[in-house]
């Protein structure tokens, strides 16, 4: 029997009634009409505050590392903090869907899900709306700027964040290439450390026919395009995992008569943990150091895009196991498609408290995050707050 099949009539006993579900869906595609970029969630966050009246939280927290929303649902006696963790920003990549609900503004869309994550926890705040947990606090964090790396850090650091400190956090991301409705979950590493290296190069600009007269970083760009890449060619995903990609590369002006005095290279440094993270940055770095001494250039470094490596916490893992064996998700029993390259914005979570995230399937035939024509699975959302229903009511009661 298909894993969404087996599912879905207990779902809706269990979990929503038709209606209710229909609103989250249509809250969904609302979402998907009016996608924000990173650090500018101010629409999509009034939108999730307004969405919460409907649970009737006995918190929401607004402003959270920028844009963040957090809603608590408290239990009737003390007990562990349970948060699961949503993200709440759109990607600068135009949709080129003919839904119905596809992106109403040009150069933006939904085209990772982050849109039918959050459409989930609203789903699992409005069965938290129905019955509160026992003991405790479920907490629903709708992250900002998960895309560029920069939210959870944010979220973290925020004084407001105290109140709401975890003993456990979940999250999930759908997963096109696995059937839908079938949840991939490990322990250990799951997703890559990863950040966007900015090198730039600075020399003199002369004459082109008298390059002698200036500093040109021709030749110190062509070696380290070649060189950098030459630091990590990918193979196996284990601990010596290393890959570095040049996405972008400007020499000089685009003009005859100039030798240029300029350059840049974008490159994107991966690597399965931090701790590789951190040797390979020092190898590149001195690289970059070692040409621009050796062609009399000065050169600056910077990064942006960070993400920490994603490691799965054996205890929080247990925990979503059981849930989704309980309400009869089917699910990878071990690592199959485990750890991944690409790098997600939750792994400081796991500094806080131990975490989990699960990947749930989107389809084997469907279109892969990022892609123009992407739309989250609309299914996905009864199975996944689910999922974190059962989590929570095992831990909380």
């Amino acid at each position: 029997m298909h894993p969404l099949r087996q599912t879905r009539v207990g779902m809706v006993r269990m979990f929503l009634n038709g209606g209710e579900l229909d609103e989250i869906t249509a809250f969904r595609r609302e979402l998907h009409r009016q996608p924000e970029l990173s650090g500018e969630e101010v629409g999509t966050a009034r939108m999730v505050t307004e969405a919460l009246r409907a649970s009737q939280p006995d918190t929401v927290v607004t402003g959270l590392g920028g844009q963040g929303v957090a809603a608590i649902y408290q239990g009737a006696s003390d007990g562990p903090t349970v948060m699961v963790r949503a993200e709440l920003d759109a990607l600068p990549i135009h949709e080129i869907s003919t839904l119905p609900h596809r992106s109403e503004i040009d150069g933006k869309g939904h085209l990772c899900g982050h849109d039918g994550h959050t459409a989930t926890l609203m789903a699992l705040a409005r069965a938290l709306s129905h019955k509160r947990p026992r003991r405790g606090r479920a907490i629903l964090l709708f992250q900002p700027a998960e895309e560029n790396g920069a939210g959870a850090a944010a979220v973290l650091a925020d004084p407001k964040f105290e109140t709401l400190r975890p003993d456990f956090v979940f999250s999930l991301h759908n997963f096109p290439g696995l059937p839908l409705g079938h949840a991939a979950l490990t322990e250990g590493p799951v997703n890559c450390a990863s950040r966007g290296m900015r090198i730039v190069l600075s020399g003199k600009t002369a004459h082109a026919s008298c390059p002698e007269d200036g500093i040109a970083p021709t030749f110190a760009m062509a070696h380290l395009l070649g060189e950098l890449t030459g630091l990590g060619v990918g193979g196996p995903l284990n601990a010596e995992f290393t890959l570095v990609t040049v996405t972008h590369a400007r020499l000089g002006e685009p003009a005859f008569g100039i030798s240029p005095g300029h350059a840049e290279i974008w490159a994107t440094l991966r690597t399965l943990t931090d701790e590789r993270m951190g040797d390979l940055v020092q190898s590149a770095e001195g690289l970059v150091r070692q040409h621009a001494v050796a062609a009399g250039l000065t050169a600056s470094i910077s990064y942006e895009d960070i993400f920490h490596q994603c490691s799965n916490a054996p205890a929080a893992v247990s925990a979503l196991r059981q849930a989704l064996g309980e309400e009869g998700i089917s699910h990878d029993e071990g690592p199959t498609t485990l750890p991944m390259k690409a790098s997600e914005d939750f792994g400081l979570f796991g500094r806080v408290a131990p975490s989990a995230m699960f990947f749930l399937g989107a389809g084997e035939n469907h279109p892969r995050l990022h892609n123009p024509d992407y739309d989250f699975p609309d299914a996905l959302i009864e199975v996944g707050g689910r999922a974190f229903l059962r989590t929570i009511r095992n831990l909380l009661g």
